[in-house]
């Protein structure tokens, strides 16, 4: 009997998946370096308020503001908010701004609005009862500005909230991202607070487009997202660099583009992970992507990096919400290809262009591949209207691809795939 090897990766926030590979099969356990967290994140915090990159202090740029907005990632990033955000509110009391004339706007994009519990859980007691919190709403047309068109074309709307507000600061986590390179930066205003129209258009710009921009610095989208952010008066940010464990590294506050930049630059650094072989089976799981499909869909760029034209990539992800809380009909067209999808949107057919992007990003890693679906939260029937193959187990997933692929084919496993940025070398 062949020699396997056991690997056990991540499935949801707590549980573990296992499964056998043939070691003789077995390519690489794809993990980002070991780098070390900050030993003390408020010391770190502190440091990077002190240190500011491209602008002054933040106590400073506030005084003589009559409110404030902070724009604050939600529970599908792992930034260490209950941490960060009082540090950052202690910093603008110091300034001369009030708890009381600030508002904390949840940068939810298009997601599904962050309940009482989640809030709580998230940003921590502290904030909670020092600030107003507002979930931001997309489709909310009454609390958009519209501010006109970039000079590519997209058209700018974001939430009033903030270009109201006197002064307004971004706190998120940058890690490598398939639409605009890496998130973090701007992508807090766009598609954090931005309306449909806005995030629709630059989410084809980075969707049309194979290989993605995954894990590259500069790139139209991201021209757009600080066009819209720099449109929507919001210039400074507060990022977190997190390594594979999602435990933060370092931190970076300063102006919108030039704090995003060095905060890029080491989230390269932490999380590429070299490979030398395509492999022609990949297994790649969702966390910490894992609460729907709309998050877990991340898994799918960094295993397209990794995997063979025609090979199989094996999605393993929890999904207890399913495919898309604020998108369902997006699974009406999900099993489409590319280019029927993309026609749908020119001709108008399809108007949720937002999702109708994220299903073109999807078929275009499905075409030519099997991607074969481990999930309790997706059933066999939203496999099928994803257009993958379902499987109660990977290690049932593994056998059929083995039969596909020949008992000589190569495996990869990403345990944590959103998050890591693979290199070929």
């Amino acid at each position: 009997m062949a020699e396997t090897t056991k690997i056990t990766i991540p499935f949801g926030m707590t549980r573990t998946i296992s499964f056998n590979v043939p070691s003789a099969n077995l390519s690489a356990v794809l993990t980002a370096p070991d780098v070390a967290p900050a030993p003390d994140l408020q010391a770190e915090v502190d440091r990077a308020l002190s240190r500011p990159i491209g602008c002054g202090k933040l106590r400073d740029l506030v005084r003589g503001k009559k409110n404030a907005v902070i724009l604050a990632d939600d529970n599908t990033r792992l930034t260490p908010t209950s941490v960060i955000i009082p540090q950052i509110l202690d910093e603008m009391n110091a300034g001369g701004m009030r708890d009381g004339n600030i508002t904390l706007l949840i940068a939810l994009g298009t997601h599904r609005f962050m309940s009482d519990k989640e809030i709580l859980l998230k940003y921590g007691e502290q904030v909670v009862q020092r600030v107003k919190i507002v979930n931001h709403d997309y489709r909310d047309f009454d609390g958009l500005v519209a501010l006109g068109e970039t000079r590519n074309g997209t058209p700018i709307s974001v939430n009033r909230i903030l270009y109201d507000a006197d002064f307004s600061l971004g706190v998120g986590s940058v890690y490598p991202h398939h639409i605009p390179g890496f998130a973090g930066g701007a992508k807090i205003v766009q598609p954090g607070v931005s309306g449909e129209a806005t995030t629709g258009a630059t989410h084809l710009l980075g969707c049309r487009i194979r290989p993605s921009y995954l894990g590259t610095i500069s790139n139209p989208v991201r021209e757009e997202l600080n066009a819209v952010a720099r449109s929507a008066k919001m210039n400074y940010i507060f990022n977190a660099v997190q390594n594979e464990q999602g435990r933060t590294v370092q931190t970076f506050f300063g102006d919108l583009e030039a704090a995003f930049l060095a905060a890029a630059k080491k989230s390269k650094e932490t999380l590429s992970a070299p490979f030398t072989e395509r492999a022609d089976i990949v297994v790649a799981g969702s966390f910490p992507a894992d609460i729907e499909f709309w998050q877990a869909h991340k898994t799918l760029y960094p295993a397209d990096a990794v995997a063979k034209p025609g090979g199989t990539i094996i999605l393993v992800t929890p999904c207890p919400e399913g495919i898309a809380v604020t998108h369902p009909e997006m699974t009406e067209y999900t099993a489409w290809s590319a280019k029927e999808i993309d026609e749908a949107v020119r001709s108008v057919k399809i108007r949720d262009v937002t999702s109708a992007a994220l299903a073109i990003a999807w078929a275009l890693v499905r075409e030519g591949r099997q991607i074969s679906l481990v999930s309790t939260g997706l059933s066999a029937s939203d496999a099928a209207k994803l257009g993958f193959v379902p499987f109660d187990s990977v290690d049932a997933a593994l056998e059929d691809a083995f039969k596909r692929h020949g008992e000589t084919a190569r495996v990869t496993v990403l345990p944590r795939s959103p998050e890591t940025l693979p290199v070929k070398v």
